[in-house]
């Protein structure tokens, strides 16, 4: 990469898995977890100026594997990758599911700014000081069945309490693959992450939340993504099945 060529920001892609898989991924399109994330790098793509670098994050391992973390690790190479060419940028991570939570514990290297955790899984206990000082923003379903919404919403009031700028946003008729409501998740992942990077004013309400004092409970910190979003489609109805 020459000094022509470096990026001036980036955002990082990390896909789900599963909780114990030590082989390696499946290849190209066998990879389902890996596609799920190619719309949301396009829409990042258009809507991002060319000096900001969309890239996915490569995995050694399908799974987490418990104290090995293996996509942690491969988060934080990519990441000392990318300073090692491009020196100290601001960098936002976008994972989804076990992505997620691979995201929120590599939010504590240097070049990490935000955190946008899609569908995140977000285990109690898993630590939060590594997130004092950064943005972070966690969407999430009310009828997600693979991770949990609550415990999103936990992590993101601890996470607050640790010296974060934390949201939860919901995601009513949404589901865990982030296919009920395509677009909309597309939609509202390209605005945090454009906003977190400065490019556009964040949405309203989730400015707000991340303004919050570290006291402020849970439930101050989330935004229903229908008044987020208004008009997205699907809204009114999906909202109203979900209460």
């Amino acid at each position: 990469m020459t000094r022509r060529q470096r990026p001036a920001a980036a955002v990082l892609l990390l896909h789900g898995g599963r909780e114990t898989g030590l082989g390696a991924p499946p290849p190209g399109p066998f990879n389902l977890p890996a596609l799920r994330m190619r719309p949301f790098a396009h829409a990042l793509r258009r809507a991002l100026p060319g000096d900001v670098l969309v890239r996915a994050v490569r995995y050694g391992h399908r799974g987490w594997n418990g104290s090995r973390a293996d996509p942690l690790h491969d988060a934080v190479r990519a990441l000392d990758e990318l300073r090692s060419a491009a020196g100290d940028i601001p960098v936002v991570l976008v994972g989804h599911s076990m992505g997620g939570r691979a995201a929120l514990h590599a939010a504590g290297h240097p070049l990490v700014r935000g955190v946008v955790g899609l569908a995140p899984w977000c285990p109690d206990g898993d630590p939060v000081e590594q997130l004092a000082g950064r943005d972070v923003v966690l969407v999430h379903s009310p009828r997600d069945r693979v991770t949990s919404a609550a415990a999103s919403r936990t992590l993101t009031a601890r996470a607050r309490r640790a010296g974060a700028r934390s949201c939860l946003v919901t995601v009513p008729g949404g589901d865990h693959p982030m296919l009920r409501r395509a677009p909309v998740w597309h939609r509202l992942t390209t605005a945090l992450v454009t906003g977190l990077l400065g490019h556009t004013p964040l949405p309203g309400p989730v400015a707000e939340a991340l303004l919050l004092p570290p006291e402020a409970p849970a439930e101050d910190g989330t935004v229903d993504l229908d008044l987020l979003l208004p008009g997205a489609p699907g809204g009114a109805a999906r909202a109203g099945s979900a209460r």
